[in-house]
């Protein structure tokens, strides 16, 4: 799109607002907003965001937050073409989802709304030009949308399972005494048993937004690179996940029970992150050999 000129831009604008109704606009919009979505946050913040699976979520919401920010004077400029014909049926769409989700205690669904929502205005208001700047920030909220509990049990009873499958095999053939029973790995006279957290889908979920904001930031445009290392961090946090679970076994084995649960259970936390994103980022050079000739920035 050629660029656009800000008088021509704020011209549009006011045909399609009446003259002097921007700002009021915008801040009718804001207390709306926040009227909705205040107490869902407060939600979040008492009963989601303390525990370890979730404990992203602000975090994402800052980034997406900062993102959305940063996009604020192209957005002021941006020739606008309004949607009506989508964004009134999405905002709708919206305020349903998040009633049932706040009614019928449904986070899920609360919390994905707003994403709705706010996609909704910018068509509203701004339309595909205005899509266009802010897909990436409303794309990268969905990370801090709590998935149903039905559906994180059916993917983490398979993740915990074959995480601590590889563990104990890797363990048994350098030596060491580990049998295992179901997630519970014994070792010597010690029993671990996998938690949720080291199953590797709250990894594979924060490692997959990291990704997707590296590619980001990094400003590649060639959507197959992007789908080949958005695909393959899937098995880069699985890979990370055994190395936590592996740490945890040897030095509980090695040191006690005391010192597995203790600051060497954080501090392998800290070793999966380092070593997702070291993974990523030599994956990325490799790409980056791979994909040679076909617009290597992008």
């Amino acid at each position: 799109m050629p660029p656009v000129d800000p008088s021509t831009a704020a011209a549009d604008r006011r045909a399609f607002l009446a003259p002097g109704t921007d700002l009021v606009i915008l801040v009718l919009l804001a207390l709306g907003f926040a009227s909705m979505y205040l107490p869902t946050y407060v939600s979040l913040a008492q009963r989601v965001w303390t525990s370890d699976e979730q404990g992203h979520g602000p975090i994402i919401l800052a980034i997406c937050a900062y993102l959305l920010y940063a996009k604020r004077h192209e957005l002021a400029a941006v020739q606008a073409r309004p949607a009506p014909w989508i964004g009134p049926p999405l905002l709708l769409l919206g305020v349903l989802m998040y009633a049932l989700g706040r009614s019928q205690y449904i986070l899920f669904f609360e919390v994905f709304s707003q994403i709705v929502v706010l996609l909704a205005i910018v068509l509203l208001f701004l339309g595909r030009p205005g899509l266009r700047l802010v897909w990436f920030p409303l794309l990268f909220m969905f990370f801090m949308v709590p998935l149903p509990a039905s559906v994180v049990a059916s993917i983490t009873a398979p993740l915990k399972a074959a995480v601590s499958a590889v563990a104990a095999d890797l363990l048994y053939d350098v030596g060491y005494p580990v049998a295992r029973s179901g997630v519970t790995l014994s070792v010597g006279p010690y029993q671990l048993m996998v938690a949720d957290a080291c199953s590797g889908l709250t990894s594979m979920f924060t490692l997959e937004a990291l990704g997707l904001l590296y590619m980001n930031l990094m400003n590649y445009t060639n959507a197959g690179r992007n789908a080949v290392l958005a695909l393959l961090i899937i098995p880069i946090s699985f890979c990370a996940n055994i190395l936590r679970v592996l740490i945890l076994v040897l030095v509980t084995y090695h040191f006690g029970d005391a010192a597995g649960k203790g600051f060497i259970h954080s501090f392998a936390g800290m070793v999966l992150f380092m070593t997702g994103l070291a993974l990523m980022v030599l994956l990325d050079r490799v790409l980056r050999v791979a994909f040679v000739g076909k617009n290597q920035r992008a």
